[in-house]
């Protein structure tokens, strides 16, 4: 597979979602992804179930975070530690904290998508 794009990461987190990971959490989170592979994505998790919609959320998000798009990829590919991201200033996050920790466990990363990002 050549390069993975935001978009293709976007329509895969579903069927990497690990629902039993998400008991508890009601949450909508927003990607503001600036670079190349930039765009905005409103992900929201509700009842061990995921939506993932492309644009801004309507309400208020749980979570808000902003990278550039490549570094997204990077974490989720495994390529680049999460809180590496942040330390570095590559990852900006607002509003829950907690949440922006337990993101890369809900989903399955040895997805296909995301090894061959890799």
């Amino acid at each position: 597979m050549g390069e993975v794009t935001i978009q293709q990461l976007m329509d895969r987190l579903p069927g990497a979602f690990i629902p039993q990971n998400a008991t508890g959490i009601d949450a909508v989170m927003y990607f503001d992804l600036s670079g190349a592979q930039g765009g905005q994505w409103t992900v929201t998790i509700r009842d061990e179930k995921i939506q993932v919609e492309s644009g801004e959320p309507l309400d208020q998000p749980t979570l808000t975070l902003r990278a550039d798009g490549q570094d997204v990829l990077d974490i989720f590919s495994g390529k680049l530690e999460p809180m590496r991201a942040f330390m570095m200033g590559k990852l900006h996050v607002k509003g829950n904290y907690s949440l922006a920790m337990k993101l890369t466990n809900l989903f399955h990363l040895d997805d296909p998508l995301f090894s061959s990002m890799q």
